[in-house]
């Protein structure tokens, strides 16, 4: 069992920037690999990215390459998603996941754990 919490969330004006952690307990973080989702109200929750147990395969969703970086520190059992450039279609609230299974895994289906969300706002 993993639980995830995320911390990091909050309004800020467009162009900003935000840091999100995942902070993890429950088994060490090196076992599985983690994600990053959004849901916008009314929408499906959306992949923002992913990182591999190692940290070394990488994936994004191409609407946040380039202005998003994920990474983990696995020593801390914490996951990071760095958000540069932030627009007001960011606005969602933001969701860690965990899986045991390796994998680009972009469907939420396809995660195990989830943290209870985080809420982002970028206003214009």
């Amino acid at each position: 069992q993993v639980q995830l919490v995320e911390s990091g969330g909050g309004l800020v004006q467009a162009g900003g920037s935000l840091r999100l952690s995942c902070a993890a307990s429950g088994r060490p973080s090196g076992n599985y690999a983690m994600g990053w989702f959004r849901q916008a109200p009314g929408k499906e929750r959306e992949f923002v990215a992913r990182i591999s147990r190692s940290g070394v395969n990488i994936y994004y969703a191409d609407s946040v390459k380039g202005r998003f970086t994920i990474s983990r520190d696995n020593a801390k059992n914490t996951g990071y998603l760095q958000m540069n450039s932030l627009e007001p279609e960011d606005t969602a609230v933001y969701y860690c996941a965990a899986r045991s299974l390796s994998g680009i895994a972009t469907d939420p289906r396809e995660y195990d754990y989830w943290g209870q969300g985080t809420q982002v706002t970028v206003s214009s």
